[in-house]
């Protein structure tokens, strides 16, 4: 026990001289010189904040400059686009109608083989006047469709198929219709309705 209490004397001793000289060393660190650390540390920590400022920028204008690039170009279709379709919608009849009417210039007919493709301008009457309404289309009909005509088969009323006025209808003045659909939308037969245009 006796060496034990001398030995830790001893430590004692050389702790308490040891703690001495660091003191003696050591020099507190001047007011200026710690005003001059904690600058430098303010101007890294705003440079910092200021380089990732920069830098947040930079990833906005490359991405925004990727995707207007990317809108600029188109991909191709993975499909062929679907053709356009036309604003018109064929007249469906009143209840307790069998029929309904569009009237209309037809022309531009061509033959089909069983069938007839004319252009229709939709008209309808103001005061008792025929005006376009800016609705164009197309019909693909039978040859055998009923032409109810007046003017165009002579000036006698006869009814005839459209195939027989595939010529006079092809092109030049074009003649006024009423073109009847059935509840179907399924195009009946045409009558004749006035003199051709000039």
């Amino acid at each position: 026990m006796a060496d034990r209490t001398e030995l830790e004397r001893c430590l004692e001793r050389n702790l308490a001289g040891l703690a001495e000289s660091g003191r003696q060393q050591v020099m507190p660190l001047a007011a200026h010189r710690v005003r001059a650390r904690g600058e430098q540390r303010m101007r890294r920590r705003r440079a910092a904040v200021a380089f990732g400022g920069a830098l947040l920028a930079a990833a906005v204008v490359v991405g925004g400059l990727s995707l207007f690039r990317a809108a600029r170009v188109p991909e191709p279709a993975a499909i062929a686009p679907a053709p356009t379709v036309s604003g018109f919608v064929p007249p469906s009849p009143a209840h307790g109608e069998e029929y309904a009417s569009e009237l209309g210039y037809v022309y531009g007919a061509v033959a089909q083989g069983d069938m007839v493709r004319v252009t229709v301008e939709q008209l309808r009457t103001v005061r008792g006047t025929a005006v376009p309404t800016g609705v164009v289309h197309t019909l693909t009909l039978p040859r055998w469709t009923l032409v109810e005509a007046r003017r165009l088969s002579g000036g006698s009323p006869a009814d005839m198929q459209l195939d027989q006025l595939v010529s006079r209808l092809a092109a030049g003045p074009r003649w006024m219709f009423a073109i009847d659909y059935n509840s179907e939308g399924r195009v009946e037969s045409l009558r004749e309705a006035d003199w051709p245009a000039e």
